[in-house]
């Protein structure tokens, strides 16, 4: 199986934690899989933004991002976070390869514009080539992805700054293009919690829709729900899955019904609402 795990928050900010991420992550090879890891980084860019005198502006979530925002945001999510994880997964014993969408134009980025408002450099992924992740994962290695990209050619936009790409929102067309069977949001939370702080096995969109309006998926679940039920509109055949990060085998558990909580279809509901009983009949 094709595994892309998105990964962001406290297991980019410790050591033991992105040590604990890349155990879970070589048991997942070990176990026959192939893993694109993709990671955010916003604690960080905010740190040094702070350090450099930047302030931080947001628009509905999002980061506004100016010229010298832009840079920070490369800086950060395509230097320091991404060498960490790779030089923390060769530690592991994974052969690992650090990627921006720059490299090999894995991805360009569209300019967003959300509710009109001009987010600065804030993209969206507009074009994936997924030849150079595609001869790594052949030869055996692990791609690590940075969402900052430059702009796509055929868009019509300032291209003199990286753009600034939420992981969350890049994680469902990569998962798309590169053909994984699976997308993993890894978190620090065990999955989307009822009204009785039960974790739900599975949600559809109209679920999700209703919940939200009853105030039982809030704060900052809500850009998680979110950006589930966006990655199951541009790739709804995949395993589609918020699930805690912690542990050395977080990413086999998330893959089992008992861990995190399924996104899928209305029309998909009942079979894999009766696949989830199943399995924990079975379990």
């Amino acid at each position: 199986m094709r595994i892309l795990v998105k990964i962001g928050g406290a297991q980019l900010e410790s050591h033991e934690a992105r040590a604990e991420l890349c155990v879970a992550l070589q048991a997942a090879r070990a176990a026959g899989h192939e893993l694109v890891l993709v990671h955010g980084g916003g604690n960080q860019i905010r740190e040094l933004s702070r350090k450099l005198g930047l302030v931080d502006r947001y628009h509905d979530g999002l980061r506004i991002t100016d010229a010298a925002t832009a840079d920070v945001v490369l800086m950060v999510l395509g230097g320091l976070v991404n060498r960490e994880l790779v030089a923390a997964l060769e530690q592991a014993g994974v052969r690992a390869v650090g990627l921006t969408g720059a490299d090999g134009s894995s991805f360009g980025a569209r300019k967003l514009v959300k509710d009109g408002v001009d987010l600065g450099y804030v993209g969206a992924v507009s074009r994936v080539d997924p030849k150079l992740v595609l001869t790594l994962l052949a030869n055996g290695y692990l791609p690590v992805i940075a969402t900052a990209a430059p702009l796509a050619a055929n868009e019509a936009a300032a291209s003199d700054h990286f753009y600034n790409i939420n992981a969350d929102l890049a994680a469902g067309p990569l998962a798309r293009e590169l053909g994984a069977d699976a997308l993993l949001f890894l978190t620090d939370v065990s999955g989307v919690l009822d009204a009785q702080r039960e974790r739900i096995d599975a949600l559809t969109p109209a679920r999700c829709a209703e919940l939200t309006k009853q105030g039982v998926i809030h704060g900052g679940m809500l850009p998680k729900v979110d950006a589930a039920l966006q990655a199951l509109a541009e790739h709804p055949r995949a395993l589609i899955k918020i699930a805690p990060a912690h542990g050395s085998e977080s990413v086999l558990r998330a893959l089992a019904a008992s861990s995190g909580t399924r996104f899928v279809s209305d029309q998909d509901a009942p079979l894999a609402l009766a696949t989830f009983g199943n399995q924990r009949k079975e379990a």
